[in-house]
């Protein structure tokens, strides 16, 4: 077998060089770039976004989110479609939501009787606190008690002494079971002492409307459901569910200034995204709808309609709704509302 031609001490040597060499070229070169984390929110907006309301047409979820879609489609130069998914007290269309691609592409749009009915009902089939990624808030509005003009009531004092003389109790109406405007409503009865039924409809238009014409003696909706009508004197309405609504309306009292202290709440709204989606992409959606909702007409519009503007990011959104929905099972327990 041939020997290398170099002996060990000239290979050492040379071995030695090209460290050398390499080492200074090395030194010598520009340090390269801090390593960035990959950009997840990558591609977003697609070019068609989806938020889902899984409420009736014409609900302040619905009124809300569409004015939202509407500014987000004309800033982003993408189609924003506002999907209305109904059925079991929005149940049904939150659901679907947990079965899409955490991608950016699809949203769900909610008011505060999305987290009312994860407290009181264990068997809606996603864990509201697990299954959706918070993006922020939009709004919040006290609701408020609307009853027909016919019955001549000039104060919630004079709707609980009419209840009471009904034999067979009096029927409330409301956005569905374990809504908001259920708790409202039950926590009235509860609190007055009056022997009442519950009515469950399809959404919050449909309760205002079996009020407005007496078919139901009360109901409770959110400021865009009320307001506008009783403008138009075709309902009346009696109180709000906190000091808030003088705001919209001066001079209107809350439950508790009416006479039945122990209640007060505002509802909100807001949007979530399917679990997992990038913390980047639902914080640019956050904070396009915080520019949104800034905007003097945007607030002028919501404020028309007995509603307000609020911004809040993920993390703060995904809290405050964790702590609400702790907070209405409590007081589900207490009034004794229970799925139906």
């Amino acid at each position: 077998m041939k020997r290398n031609s170099l002996t060990p001490v000239r290979c050492r040597s040379r071995v030695l060089t090209v460290l050398r060499a390499l080492a200074f070229a090395a030194l010598a070169a520009p340090l390269p770039a801090p390593a960035q984390a990959p950009d997840t929110a990558a591609g977003f907006p697609p070019p068609q976004i989806r938020i889902v309301v899984p409420f009736t047409a014409g609900g302040g979820t619905d009124v809300i989110a569409r004015l939202v879609a509407k500014y987000l489609s004309e800033a982003w130069k993408v189609t924003v479609l506002i999907d209305n998914r109904v059925g079991a007290g929005g149940v049904v269309g939150s659901q679907w939501v947990t079965t899409q691609k955490p991608d950016g592409a699809t949203f769900l749009a909610v008011a505060s009787a999305f987290a009312v009915r994860a407290a009181i009902d264990r068997s809606v089939p996603y864990d509201a606190t697990k299954d959706f990624s918070g993006v922020g808030q939009m709004a919040v509005s006290p609701s408020f008690m609307v009853v027909s003009l016919s019955h001549g009531f000039k104060s919630l004092k004079d709707l609980i002494t009419y209840a009471k003389n009904q034999p067979g109790g009096i029927i409330y109406g409301s956005a569905g079971v374990g809504s908001t405007a259920h708790f409202h409503a039950a926590a009235v009865a509860h609190l007055a002492g009056i022997k009442a039924d519950h009515v469950a409809f399809r959404g919050t238009p449909e309760a205002v409307n079996d009020a407005l014409a007496g078919r139901v003696l009360y109901a409770f909706a959110p400021g865009p459901n009320a307001i506008p009508l009783a403008k138009a004197g075709k309902l009346q309405i009696l109180v709000t569910t906190s000091p808030a609504g003088a705001r919209f309306l001066p001079g209107l009292p809350s439950i508790a200034q009416a006479g039945l202290p122990g209640y007060e709440g505002d509802d909100w709204f807001g949007v979530f995204a399917p679990a997992g989606t990038p913390l980047a992409i639902r914080e640019r959606m956050s904070k396009e709808m915080a520019r949104i909702l800034a905007l003097p007409e945007v607030r002028e519009r919501l404020f028309a309609l007995g509603a307000e503007a609020v911004s809040t990011g993920p993390v703060e959104f995904e809290s405050m709704v964790r702590e609400y929905i702790a907070r209405m099972r409590k007081l589900g327990d207490e009034i004794g509302i229970k799925p139906e």
